[in-house]
């Protein structure tokens, strides 16, 4: 169960390199951390906000019949193949509740990739600037203090075909009063306040999150049993 291999982590809160291609710099002052155990933090507001809707999704505009090698790649992947990843993280009401090896398995059993994952208590400073989009909302103080209130987070890589968006359908909406049942918060969820889960909600914020986060030597490049199963257009 990977739920047992995570490893608290404290980490520092300031931005990644984003980019993938040879030669992207990764900041030398971070430890690498076990492969075995790498993971991320993300969050979805813990606070009122907006439902958002899947069609509402940052996806850049990809023609049908466009060529892979001009479509838009990052420490993300290349976005619309099975190289797409996604941030995910289980915030620390998911933790607390222990329901983090349940979480792990929903995505082990659509198919999806597990790339990274590690258990972290995040600084003050990281969670400023990945909340940063929220600094003037009123509840943005004790959004903070509840993130980095002692219980650790969850932080997450997934790969696959679509995992953004298919990762966002698996969460369920923001308000798990209007989470669909079979969600992971229609399942397991009541406030807004507490939703249990983050995920990125398009191509560049799963960019930003995930260079945010990890460093790219934390991220595995291997290759599951079943990929080419799991994965294959015919």
């Amino acid at each position: 169960m990977f739920a047992r291999l995570a490893i608290p982590n404290a980490m520092r809160g300031t931005a990644r390199s984003f980019s993938t291609r040879a030669g992207a710099a990764s900041r030398s002052s971070r430890m690498p951390l076990a492969l075995a155990a790498t993971v991320a933090v993300a969050g979805i507001s813990l606070y009122a906000r907006p439902s958002l809707h899947l069609e509402q999704i940052q996806r850049p505009i990809v023609g049908a019949g466009s060529d892979v090698s001009s479509r838009p790649t990052t420490i993300a992947g290349t976005f619309t193949t099975p190289s797409e990843r996604s941030f995910i993280m289980i915030k620390p009401d998911g933790v607390n509740r222990q329901i983090v090896g349940k979480i792990l398995t929903r995505f082990e059993e659509r198919g999806y990739k597990l790339v990274a994952i590690k258990s972290v208590l995040p600084s003050k400073e990281l969670a400023r600037e990945h909340y940063g989009d929220l600094a003037s909302k009123p509840f943005f103080g004790s959004l903070i203090d509840y993130i980095t209130g002692g219980t650790p987070v969850i932080a997450m890589v997934w790969e696959g075909k679509d995992v953004i968006r298919q990762g966002r359908n698996m969460v369920g909406a923001t308000n798990p009063l209007q989470a669909l049942p079979g969600s992971i918060r229609g399942d397991y969820a009541v406030s807004v306040g507490r939703n249990i889960i983050h995920a990125s909600d398009g191509f560049e914020s799963a960019t930003k999150e995930i260079g945010l986060w990890f460093d790219e030597k934390e991220l595995a490049s291997y290759t599951p049993a079943a990929w080419e199963q799991v994965m294959a257009d015919n």
